[in-house]
């Protein structure tokens, strides 16, 4: 009976569909080499509510949350041509885990891998 509450209170409330005009990640530009962040001002959506008989004032969406993706992206044309994912290889996964577990971990390379500071 609860979980059938829940769920009429999720579909009445419209919880189960992203707002109507907010931002995805295509608000992330690329120019050939380089992530460019979001324009902020074009990701402002006006309030509907009030305080005290005035609006509140807008909010940039995604603003941030957008920018920061933009800055951490090590491949950044993954945003215009994602490269897929290789085949998974379940046997040298359990043979890392195993090592993990062991205490027979391989060393980094040092010359291709840098030590954490």
């Amino acid at each position: 009976m609860f979980a059938a509450l829940v769920a009429f209170a999720c579909g009445a409330t419209g919880c189960f569909h992203p707002p109507r005009n907010m931002p995805n990640d295509s608000t992330i530009g690329y120019d050939g080499q380089n992530a460019i962040p979001p324009d902020c001002d074009s990701l402002a959506r006006g309030s509907h509510m009030t305080d005290a008989g005035r609006r509140r004032p807008a909010m940039q969406w995604g603003c941030a949350t957008y920018t920061n993706l933009a800055a951490q992206l090590a491949r950044p044309a993954d945003i215009v041509a994602p490269q897929t994912l290789g085949p998974a290889d379940g046997a040298t996964a359990a043979s890392a885990i195993r090592r993990y577990e062991t205490g027979h971990v391989i060393p980094l390379d040092s010359s291709t891998s840098r030590e954490a500071k």
